[in-house]
């Protein structure tokens, strides 16, 4: 990656602190046992390895109970968790216009089986936010879930978890957020916001490596949530029926123990780095980020310009070139790797206007960025912008 620019850090982030690396190469040299399948010394510490994992997730999402993190692969498989355990034949569902794939492809997949029945809440067009007064007005009397993208892979907007959770729990709808885009890069407090259900990746902000993430459930919760999957958990073998405790009702089979070594190693580097620190690092960049495109002509920069209702992912239009032309010079000419397309978002590019034409090129920065590759890519959008506007004259 010398002198190149990894501006894709929605998609996965990249570099990884050089922790990651080393706690999974530990791993595989000196544990490589599978948790709870054994009595000797490796098992029970890569069972202590999973443990010390829920703690780091519970304690950075403020829960009291590191048995309601279940370890999945990805946020897609957490989404699916939640979307297909707790809805019922018949039950309503609200979702909103930002959600990502992973939500309107399980829910679109129930629609056909005319199982569910789905109101789709508008954004603004502009910024992407979500009125939660929208989402109160969207409620029927059997609404069992509401699906929120907390932070958008296509505009970075990110919406008021607090206020719909208020209105969730008043209306007893369950309360699922998609957290992508936004775990690792600011707070997220479960109980303040009264989130139910929260999904998320372990390889985005929070620094792990591919083939990690999980979903909260929250206690109590879970009894309503019918397990995807059945098979081994190591615990009560003698039985054939999956176990109703958590978290093993939703972990059948080994984990990717090197992965949670890995997202292990991330969890302690973003607590020794500090959150806070974390979000103060990413509205940095989104400012720096917004200010110097804001004069530039020809230059399309979708989503809130108020750096607290965002975090740092950009989609671009460029006028005059289509996204994945844009994508293909800014990296062929600039070394600045970005993401053209509809991003898996194809409501959240019909809210902008731009589903019809390619979709945008996205850059995402992430906590290994400097504001330098800020202003290396601000400067080659100036002058991609500048030269197409020469050639049209």
């Amino acid at each position: 990656m010398t002198d190149r620019i990894y501006a894709d850090n929605a998609a996965t982030s990249f570099p990884k602190p050089p922790e990651v690396m080393t706690a999974m190469q530990n791993y595989a040299a000196h544990l490589g046992a599978s948790a709870g399948r054994g009595a000797y010394r490796e098992a029970i510490d890569a069972g202590e390895l999973l443990t010390e994992g829920r703690r780091l997730l519970a304690r950075l999402i403020n829960t009291p109970s590191p048995d309601a993190i279940v370890y999945t692969h990805n946020c897609s498989m957490a989404l699916n968790l939640a979307i297909h355990g707790i809805l019922r034949d018949g039950d309503h569902v609200v979702a909103t216009m930002m959600e990502h794939n992973s939500v309107l492809r399980p829910l679109h997949l129930l629609l056909a089986e005319n199982r569910i029945r789905v109101t789709w809440v508008a954004a603004d067009s502009r910024t992407g936010i979500v009125d939660p007064g929208a989402i109160r007005r969207a409620l029927q009397p059997d609404t069992r879930l509401v699906c929120v993208n907390h932070g958008s892979n296509v505009t970075g907007t990110v919406q008021r978890i607090d206020a719909i959770g208020d209105i969730c729990k008043s209306h007893g709808a369950a309360f699922l957020v998609d957290a992508a885009q936004t775990i690792g890069h600011m707070p997220i407090d479960v109980l303040a916001a009264h989130v139910d259900l929260l999904a998320f990746p372990g390889h985005k902000a929070l620094m792990g490596p591919l083939g990690t993430g999980a979903l909260y459930i929250r206690p109590g919760l879970e009894s309503d949530l019918r397990p995807l999957l059945q098979g081994g958990t190591g615990s009560i073998s003698e039985q054939p029926e999956q176990p109703e405790f958590m978290p093993d009702r939703f972990e059948p089979g080994s984990h990717n123990a090197i992965g949670i070594a890995g997202l292990v190693a991330a969890l302690k580097w973003i607590e020794s780095k500090g959150i806070d620190a974390l979000t103060a690092h990413d509205r940095a960049l989104s400012e720096r980020f917004l200010d110097a495109t804001a004069s530039i002509s020809g230059l399309k920069v979708f989503g809130p310009n108020d750096v607290a209702q965002r975090v740092a992912v950009f989609s671009v239009a460029v006028e005059g070139l289509e996204a994945a032309e844009l994508a293909a010079i800014l990296e062929s000419e600039f070394g600045i790797l970005t993401r053209p397309g509809i991003h898996c978002a194809p409501f959240a590019h019909k809210t902008i206007g731009t589903d019809q034409c390619g979709g945008t090129t996205r850059l995402s920065f992430g906590a290994l960025n400097t504001p330098t590759d800020i202003d290396r890519c601000v400067a080659a959008l100036n002058e991609l912008a500048k030269s197409q506007a020469a050639a049209n004259a």
